[in-house]
């Protein structure tokens, strides 16, 4: 028989305790910030039809970037690479039922087949936060504001990280409108302009050329633009560029002066129709995007419902960390051990209980080191598993009824009574 390994599969995680601290800080973090915007939480089920992706999502990461397969009923289904089509299902199941504007929230799991590297695994959980129900470009601003105190509340300094944003509008209006592309050069050019930092300048140019023609120069010269100032005349006037205008300047207002419009940005989903924008790190050992997200104003429509606005965005946990280890900005994460004792003989188990018993009442965590190690060790696996005080209890300890009470952060300790030592934990816990 094959020996099983005891490596997780490729291109996922597994979480011991010390990673599901870190991970649990990162979402109460998340939910933390979306939460004070008035978000509601949400979840679904991992799986869903696979025409539910191949028709908004889009073909290529269908085909290339799921899990998908035929389950026993015959019936094609993928592990959701993504959460937007998700609750764009459940609105339009509900869409009579639903108060809008509605402001919902999900960290689901999330899976894409595609080459683990630094940032991007197979499996990662994904902060989804959505406003379905609005047009207005402060619901916009509102994901973008978000997104940036997220950050902050992770300790992140404005000027390590920028956010870049632009209009699908525009994008679509350049391709249609000036440079007078089809359906499918335009879907062509837009792959190309969102790979265009990944190839060389030269074969962009080669491929953008076949594609555009005698428009190359005005297509170079609006990718030149490194803000809405700098854009070709005939296109600056447009309103989508307004809208541009508009969402900079309400969050500039806000304090939010780290944001810059890129005329190379994207989004790699086909369902965003409006403002788009990345989140990207601009250290060096990490130079990347972190997360973005946009406006998504047809999605619902797929589900021959009432055409629902809809703007969100999405933070994975990956890149997150990965920041976060970047700058150093990982805390120093404790268990919810308060208090470990240990138990010199089987004989005082009895009344290790009845402390932890009352201890537990009072909101406290406990852990009963039953072993049979020595109590030099058991202090030290106490202190390594995070536990704040222990509490050694011996046949001797019990008949005097007089308790050592050791603090384990400078290793201090007491002597109590019975009933002193109980008041004593319950104080200190109330203090911290």
């Amino acid at each position: 028989m094959k020996k099983l390994s005891t490596e997780p599969y490729k291109g996922t995680r597994d979480f011991y305790p010390e990673d599901m601290r870190l991970q649990n800080y990162i979402f109460n973090i998340m939910k933390s910030v979306v939460e004070k915007y008035g978000y509601q939480e949400y979840t679904a089920s991992i799986m869903e039809e696979s025409d539910l992706y191949r028709a908004k999502t889009g073909e290529e990461i269908v085909n290339e970037q799921t899990y998908s397969f035929i389950d026993r009923g015959g019936r094609d289904v993928t592990l959701r690479p993504e959460m937007t089509p998700t609750v764009a299902r459940m609105v339009a199941n509900k869409r009579k039922e639903l108060v809008f504007p509605v402001r919902w929230y999900s960290i689901p799991n999330c899976f894409r087949y595609e080459r683990p590297q630094r940032g991007r695994l197979r499996e990662f959980w994904q902060l989804n936060v959505d406003l379905l129900g609005t047009e207005s470009l402060f619901g916009d601003s509102e994901m973008i504001q978000m997104s940036y105190e997220i950050m902050i509340k992770f300790g992140a300094n404005p000027e390590n990280f920028t956010i870049k944003l632009n209009n699908r509008k525009l994008m679509n209006e350049l391709f249609n409108d000036f440079l007078k592309l089809d359906e499918e050069k335009s879907y062509r050019l837009a792959k190309l302009i969102d790979k265009k930092a990944k190839i060389s300048e030269e074969e962009f140019t080669k491929q953008a050329v076949n594609l555009v023609g005698d428009g190359i120069d005005l297509l170079a010269s609006f990718l030149k633009a490194k803000n809405l100032e700098e854009l070709p005349e005939i296109i600056k006037v447009s309103k989508n560029v307004q809208e541009l205008k508009s969402v900079i300047n309400t969050l500039n207002s806000q304090n939010i002066k780290n944001c810059v419009f890129d005329p190379t940005l994207m989004r790699g989903f086909d369902y965003y129709t409006g403002i788009v924008f990345e989140v990207f790190d601009l250290n060096p050992i990490n130079m990347r995007s972190l997360f973005g997200g946009g406006r998504y104003d047809n999605l619902v429509d797929l589900f021959g419902v009432d055409s629902v606005p809809a703007v969100g965005f999405g933070m994975g946990d990956v890149t997150i960390q990965d920041y976060l280890e970047t700058y150093n900005l990982i805390p120093k994460l404790k268990t919810t051990t308060y208090i470990t004792i240990c138990t010199i003989d089987e004989l005082v188990i009895p009344k290790a209980l009845e402390f932890a018993t009352i201890f537990r009442k009072n909101g406290l965590g406990v852990v009963i080191d039953y072993t049979d190690k020595k109590v030099g060790q058991k202090i030290k696996n106490a202190e390594r598993d995070g536990s704040v005080y222990v509490l050694c209890l011996g046949e001797e300890e019990t008949k005097n009824n007089t308790y050592i009470l050791k603090k384990l952060s400078d290793f201090s300790e007491k002597k109590f009574t019975e009933k002193e030592i109980i008041n004593q934990i319950s104080k200190a816990f109330l203090s911290i």
